[in-house]
């Protein structure tokens, strides 16, 4: 008579005490081993780490009061989007925007160094002005700059002001009392006069440059801005 063979190395059963033979949960060697290795390391470190200093060492590091903006990288003409990490004011992380169009979150070595700019110790954080004949610059308030660029741009835009010059351009009509389409549509009509004076408004004496950094809605408020003002140069960065 054969002997019964044994049950395999890799499962353990646990029969009820009633005797009805049905099987209890079933352990493999692998699960075995996890719950010996993992209860052996918690009981090592816990000898070695205080769990409650741990929880108050990384409370800080929290992402709950961490606000994040997107902005644009202030290099090149590429208009690469990126992401700020800002904490009470501070800013803790930049990094490539994965929705930008343009980038899709990567970030060339200039990019990668723009957070490194704004932390460093050599950035100016205040305007400067040197007087004219003077050999420094010194540090002056946000408000005493804006007074002074504005009285300048008054005054350059006072005493070159362009209101009106005569050009020899033909006139831009339209006939509306024609019912035909082709007939009424606008059309240039030579002028008798050669030398007509039009209204311009304008001055040439100033012109206004953009940057890469700027993003849309900034440049549609500066092409407001410099319009209003007159001004019919308005260039970017990249052109230059």
């Amino acid at each position: 008579m054969d002997e019964p063979q044994d049950a395999p190395a890799q499962s353990l059963s646990k029969s009820p005490a009633d005797g009805s033979g049905t099987s209890g949960p079933t352990f493999s060697r692998r699960d075995l081993l996890k719950l010996t290795f993992s209860g052996g390391a918690g009981l090592a470190l816990d000898g070695f780490l205080d769990v409650s200093a741990v929880r108050a060492a990384t409370k800080d590091l929290k992402l709950s009061d961490v606000s994040e903006f997107t902005t644009s990288c202030n290099f090149c003409s590429c208009g690469c989007g990126m992401i700020a990490a800002v904490r009470n004011g501070k800013l803790l992380t930049m990094e490539g925007d994965y929705d930008h169009i343009v980038n899709r979150g990567s970030l060339c070595v200039k990019g990668i160094s723009m957070f490194s700019t704004h932390t460093s110790p050599n950035r100016l954080t205040t305007p400067r002005y040197r007087a004219p004949g003077s050999d420094h610059w010194e540090d002056i308030s946000w408000d005493d700059a804006i007074d002074r660029v504005a009285k300048k741009i008054r005054k350059t835009r006072d005493e070159t002001w362009i209101a009106a010059e005569k050009v020899n351009a033909p006139d831009l009509v339209v006939d509306d009392a024609t019912g035909d389409r082709i007939q009424s549509a606008p059309r240039f009509v030579p002028q008798a006069d050669v030398d007509k004076e039009v209204p311009v408004n304008r001055t040439d004496a100033i012109g206004f440059m953009g940057g890469a950094q700027n993003t849309n809605e900034e440049c549609y408020l500066f092409q407001k801005a410099a319009r209003l003002l007159g001004l019919p140069y308005v260039e970017h960065q990249a052109r230059l």
